[in-house]
């Protein structure tokens, strides 16, 4: 059982992320088998999740990075994408799988699809954490969810606010983010 501040409660623990992970490893490599994806993941926060993702994969793959903002310091999404860090390598015929923290809004998928097809790849999946539907204002889904969760300002496992709670092991609900 890890430590965790007062203000947050846990959601998902850290030993029920690692067997979820695991289990979309499977789903993934079953679907790519005897192909080579291209994962791209959406920084910061779906590094760890990405990490953890790749060493639950039976198939090769190559990765590259893309940073996107749209939170700020702020616990709502800005509504405004706008990309930090674009991609490497050129995507041109490969089958790319975006890998991200959380699918919320969608605004944020939405955005990186419409992006990332202009590029032409021979196709591009989506692996979510997390699926916080209920928010959803895009009408964009996840090929690949980890969890559904309710409409709560979630940190932990990669996920921050401001900076802090990214190194938690589980998926925890931050109750005095509103008061911040």
């Amino acid at each position: 059982m890890s430590q965790k501040p007062p203000e947050l409660e846990r959601l998902i623990p850290g030993e029920t992320l690692a067997e979820r992970v695991r289990s979309l490893g499977g789903e993934i490599s079953r679907d790519y088998r005897g192909r080579c994806p291209h994962l791209i993941g959406v920084l910061k926060g779906a590094w760890v999740f990405m990490a953890d993702l790749i060493r639950a994969l039976d198939l090769p793959v190559t990765v590259d990075f893309l940073s996107i903002a749209s939170y700020g310091g702020d616990t709502q999404s800005s509504g405004e994408v706008k990309i930090i860090k674009d991609l490497d390598a050129p995507i041109e015929g490969r089958d790319v799988l975006v890998i991200e923290d959380i699918l919320d809004t969608g605004r944020t998928i939405q955005f990186l699809k419409e992006l990332l097809e202009t590029r032409k790849p021979r196709s591009v999946r989506v692996v979510a954490l997390l699926d916080k539907a209920s928010r959803r204002v895009a009408p964009v889904q996840a090929d690949y969810v980890g969890f559904r969760i309710p409409d709560a300002f979630v940190v932990g496992y990669g996920l921050d606010f401001d900076q802090k709670f990214r190194e938690l092991p589980d998926i925890c609900v931050l109750r005095s983010a509103a008061s911040r």
